[in-house]
């Protein structure tokens, strides 16, 4: 069974930084495409940043965009999201997702077949 693990969310300044990981275990880690999403209260799920199985491929959301980073360690199965500058809109529980089908340029939600639970973080102004 796959299973997907987020951590290093928390509360933070606006202008700060946090690290998030996602630890996957259950199946190969290196054969899937990878995303990070997001989700506000009141608001749909929102795609943040993506990267493919070998990384030679990543995008993140204009929203994010100089800010964001995605990165992965195959050999430790786990996805990475650093998050720099961050601001009080960024608020919300983070979502990593995986998936073994190549999916759209456009990060959507639909197109991811596992989750993690979500880890939240908050930015004070």
């Amino acid at each position: 069974q796959v299973h997907l693990v987020e951590s290093g969310g928390g509360s933070v300044q606006a202008g700060g930084s946090l690290l998030l990981a996602c630890a996957v275990s259950g199946t190969t880690f290196s054969s899937h495409y990878m995303g990070w999403f997001r989700q506000a209260p009141g608001q749909e799920r929102e795609g943040v940043a993506a990267i493919t199985p070998r990384a030679d491929y990543s995008n993140v959301a204009d929203s994010v965009k100089g800010r964001f980073t995605i990165s992965r360690d195959n050999a430790l199965n786990t996805l990475y999201l650093q998050m720099n500058s961050l601001k009080p809109e960024d608020t919300a529980i983070y979502y990593c997702a995986a998936t073994s089908r190549i999916p759209s340029r456009v990060i959507k939600a639909e197109e991811y077949q596992y989750w993690g639970q979500g880890t939240q973080v908050t930015v004070s102004s």
